[in-house]
């Protein structure tokens, strides 16, 4: 082996192992501050929900943090969501729910808080809305499409085998049926009606009252008030102190943000590859999820 060869290969390793280093020191830097068990502080939490509601498990992971901190008195959920796919909206009310049992809860209305992020703040200790915060929207809704004469007219055939006549429902590639249409829309309302009863449960209200307001329609946050959906309006910072009163904290409550999650590289790889593909598939195939929106 040459001498030139020898220095090539030793800087390539030094070069491999500077890399490594510098990524260990990106990591720790980025996991500063992940969730730890104990906190000094005392305050109000903040956990934000933005966008669209896909998943739950980060909104829970705080949630469940906060209520570990015995410094944290109170929690102001700030919720400003369109909705979103009902399952983790679902899954972020029953922790909502939970929490509430044991700590104060407030609710702060952004911009948007309607259907699924109406569903999630229901069990709150308290719900405030800006006047013209656009909420409520109670309904579910489930999105189809139809492909099949675009198939037609560029020549591709689908063959499709099944164990049931209905286990290709809403499928894009096929005629919609009669009994296609009767057998979803009987889901729809059965998800429709748990809605109801989610909202009636949460805010201590006739399941019959609920229903009357429960065709879709949105709300702004003054007309929402009048149908007792929400208990008062006002900004992010009257949420705060109402949940710095609540929790018993005298004078402006210092306000605790939730520690960033922990970075895993390689998670974020699989996820990112599994998800391009994901939806991809659904893209192509028509994936069917029932919504809050």
């Amino acid at each position: 082996m040459s001498k030139k060869t020898v220095i090539l290969l030793a800087a390539g390793l030094f070069f491999m192992v500077f890399l490594f280093m510098v990524s260990v020191m990106i990591a720790k830097t980025l996991m500063k501050g992940a969730d730890s068990p104990l906190s000094t502080k005392t305050g109000i939490g903040l956990v934000e929900v933005k966008g669209m509601i896909l998943d739950s498990k980060e909104t829970i992971r705080q949630l469940r943090h906060f209520q570990k901190q015995d410094g944290v008195k109170a929690v102001v959920l700030r919720v400003d969501s369109p909705g979103g796919i009902v399952a983790p909206s679902q899954e972020i009310f029953e922790e909502v729910k939970k929490f509430a049992a044991r700590k104060k809860i407030i609710v702060s209305m952004g911009s948007l808080a309607a259907s699924g992020g109406y569903y999630i703040s229901a069990p709150a200790t308290m719900i405030y809305a800006n006047p013209g915060t656009i909420t409520a929207s109670i309904g579910v809704i489930l999105k189809l499409s139809n492909i099949e004469a675009l198939m037609d007219k560029i020549g591709i055939k689908s063959h499709t085998l099944k164990t049931g006549k209905y286990k290709d429902s809403g499928s894009p590639l096929r005629e919609f049926s009669p009994e296609d249409r009767a057998m979803l829309q009987s889901v729809i309302d059965n998800t429709h009606e748990q809605f109801i009863r989610a909202v009636a449960e949460g805010r201590k209200l006739p399941v019959k009252e609920v229903r009357k307001i429960a065709d879709g329609r949105i709300l702004s946050g003054e007309q929402a008030r009048g149908f007792k959906l929400v208990d008062r309006l006002g900004t992010l910072q009257d949420a705060i102190e109402e949940a710095g009163k609540q929790a018993g904290i005298k004078g402006e409550p210092e306000v605790i943000l939730p520690p960033r999650k922990k970075v895993n590289y390689l998670d974020m790889l699989a996820d990112g590859a599994e998800g391009t593909f994901d939806g991809t598939l659904k893209g192509a195939l028509g994936g069917m999820r029932l919504m809050y929106e």
